[in-house]
């Protein structure tokens, strides 16, 4: 029998094996005061086709002195992040997108919510192992709301298509939290969720 630890990446003398990677099919999306609230928020998770992770930038910030330069982070931003879901034939995915988007703006009366408070969501993207219900890691984004939705085009021509919902997403801040966590938000040790505004594991900016 070979030794299959010889297909890793040998580190001091020491032949370290392939570890299991994420896979990227492996993943759920929580959504939080989303439309209506909690009523179609099931179906949502259902539905979801594909999703981005969050990416954040930096502005550049060049600093002049006697005869260089150096720089430093300025301002960042995350990224949009698009959320692709089906939908389905019980109108639970457009039922509950149509009204966030009323949440957002009501477009019968033409009046906007007084404050970010009244329409803003969360979500939380969660990295699962394939074998339970346990969350190998999670990004949770906070103060989520739809800057764009497109529905899909009608074809008489497709002969397998489904129609879907596609939403950019744009939040004010993301936080990455390292588990292992069971389906309760427990580490797989006993310990609680850790706080979003302690983060265990991960960043918080």
């Amino acid at each position: 029998m070979g030794d299959i630890s010889k297909f890793g990446i040998p580190l001091d003398g020491e032949k370290l094996g392939i570890l299991q990677p994420k896979l990227t099919t492996r993943y759920r999306v929580i959504f939080d005061n989303f439309g209506d609230g909690d009523a179609q928020l099931r179906e949502m998770t259902q539905n979801v086709q594909s999703v981005d992770r969050p990416t954040l930038s930096h502005d550049i910030v060049e600093v002049h002195s006697y005869v260089s330069r150096a720089y430093i982070a300025g301002k960042h931003e995350w990224d949009t992040i698009n959320v692709v879901l089906r939908d389905d034939i019980t109108n639970a995915v457009v039922s509950a997108v149509g009204a966030q988007l009323q949440k957002q703006t009501n477009h019968f009366e033409q009046t906007s919510a007084i404050s970010g408070s009244n329409y803003k969501f969360n979500m939380e993207i969660h990295s699962l192992g394939g074998g339970n219900d346990e969350q190998l890691e999670a990004w949770e984004l906070i103060g989520c709301f739809l800057s764009n939705v497109e529905y899909p085009e009608g074809d008489y021509t497709s002969t397998d298509g489904f129609h879907t919902v596609s939403m950019t997403v744009r939040y004010d801040n993301a936080v990455q939290i390292a588990g292992p966590f069971d389906n309760d938000g427990n580490t797989v040790g006993g310990n609680p969720f850790p706080n979003t505004s302690s983060p265990i594991g991960g960043i918080s900016v």
